[in-house]
């Protein structure tokens, strides 16, 4: 007996006006569908198939990498039409789940409650009980609190609407009853549509308990429809990871304004501003503080660095004991090491720079390997497209560039060097001496500023 998971994803999602297909909208910086696959592999099924339809161009080019089966529905008739179309892979003794890729945040472990469910029977479903169940299909139960059927909110009666609990849609079935059940489904309904509901009237018919489990959170069963559900579920998703950041020891300022969308590994006694946003993979040192407004996309930053306000660091490594910005844009390959300073409105791309060495004022490092104890004043670029093709700047330890000065590359400084400030340096500059290039200057006497006629 095999477990096989269906992820139903092939809505058109019209209520999203977008062109992006709904399933690929982003909930914590991943499409909605993929944060399904991901939990369904974590319950090591046999095969996790994936109904697409709505722009399934898209959505099987944006999750490629994915290694599902992908089962197109050419015609949306409905969920119980959805799971029809995967049958052919459904043997009588397999176990089959049903998931749906508009619903992201549903937990494993209410999963395996629900497949151990189904271990005590034909059917098992995932119920809530809801506030508001406006729109969501109910539970109805007879007196001694057996399901027997399952009703939609447009087809039911004001009776039934006042029912509380409600159909997630989640369900798992054995294989043979399933395949049983579907082939007898109906469209006599106010969609005209083949519900996958209607298989727990069937299986009642026939005798068979359904089992019902209730998930941990009712965010585990919420579905996108629209982009204000997506917010409100992006929100308390970032808050429940906010949280268990904070019992594992991070400080976080605010923690309601704090994104991460990606993985965070972080050592002891980290701090965290408000308004940070973390993507891709991030690894914090013990000690690292992470000012407001700060946005860091697979960088790692070691023990002990400050990175002030208002940075944006991507692909980027980070030694202890650095001092980043404010306004600082590390962009990708950059290297620093410890001790380092890079400043305010200061962007550093594709360079490394050594340890205990400071670009602290107004500067652009691009292509550039600097050495140790290097100070650059304010000002300075290095100047690395020549407008077809990138060069390198080499800077030894210990040189000293001063301020407003353009090295041009391919160029060398050497080591202990020292660029007069205001210079443009076009060849390689000797180690321990001083290299500048400047226009004599001069004074005029005697000479006035013009002006305005008739004003003399």
């Amino acid at each position: 007996m095999g477990l096989k998971v269906i992820i139903l994803a092939a809505g058109g999602g019209t209520r999203m006006r977008s062109d992006l297909p709904k399933v690929l909208h982003p909930l914590g910086g991943v499409p909605l569908l993929e944060h399904v696959v991901t939990t369904a592999f974590s319950l090591n099924p046999e095969r996790v198939l994936v109904v697409y339809g709505h722009g399934g161009g898209q959505v099987r080019a944006r999750l490629d990498e994915i290694h599902v089966d992908w089962v197109e529905q050419s015609e949306q008739l409905g969920t119980g039409h959805a799971v029809q179309q995967v049958l052919p892979a459904l043997s009588g003794e397999d176990t089959a789940l049903v998931l749906y890729g508009d619903v992201p945040l549903i937990e494993a472990r209410t999963l395996q409650r629900l497949l151990a469910a189904t271990g005590r029977g034909d059917l098992a479903l995932i119920t809530a009980q809801l506030e508001d169940p406006a729109g969501y299909g109910r539970i109805v139960r007879d007196q001694a609190g057996n399901v027997l059927r399952i009703v939609e909110d447009k087809d039911a009666s004001d009776e039934e609407r006042a029912i509380r609990e409600i159909n997630t849609g989640f369900l798992a079935a054995r294989g043979g009853a399933l395949r049983r059940w579907l082939a007898g489904l109906k469209n006599c309904n106010a969609q005209g549509e083949f519900y996958l509901t209607d298989v727990i009237a069937r299986a009642v018919g026939e005798g068979s308990a359904v089992h019902t489990v209730s998930p941990r959170v009712n965010e585990e069963i919420l579905g996108v429809n629209n982009r204000l559900q997506l917010a409100a579920l992006e929100r308390w998703y970032q808050r429940s990871q906010a949280d268990r950041l904070m019992l594992q020891g991070v400080t976080l300022i605010d923690p309601d304004r704090f994104d991460l969308r990606g993985e965070l590994s972080a050592g002891r006694d980290v701090v965290i501003d408000a308004g940070v946003v973390l993507t891709g993979r991030v690894a914090l040192g013990d000690r690292v503080y992470i000012g407001p407004y700060s946005v860091i996309r697979d960088a790692s930053i070691g023990t002990d660095t400050r990175v002030e306000s208002h940075c944006v660091i991507e692909d980027a490594d980070i030694g202890p004991g650095c001092r980043i910005g404010p306004f600082a844009r590390l962009r990708p390959e950059t290297e620093i090491d410890g001790g380092a300073h890079i400043g305010n409105f200061v962007e550093v791309k594709k360079s490394s720079i050594g340890a205990g060495s400071k670009i602290n004022h107004l500067s652009y490092i691009g292509d550039t390997t600097i050495g140790r104890e290097v100070n650059v004043g304010a000002g300075t670029i290095t100047c690395n497209y020549d407008g077809a093709n990138k060069h390198r700047t080499e800077i030894g330890d210990r040189a000293f560039i001063g301020s407003d000065t353009q090295l041009v590359a391919p160029v060398k400084v050497g080591a202990g060097a020292t660029i007069g400030a205001g210079s443009t340096i076009v060849r390689d500059a000797p180690p321990g001496e001083l290299t500048l290039s400047r226009t004599r200057q001069e004074t005029r006497k005697g000479w006035k500023r013009p002006v305005k006629k008739g004003r003399e």
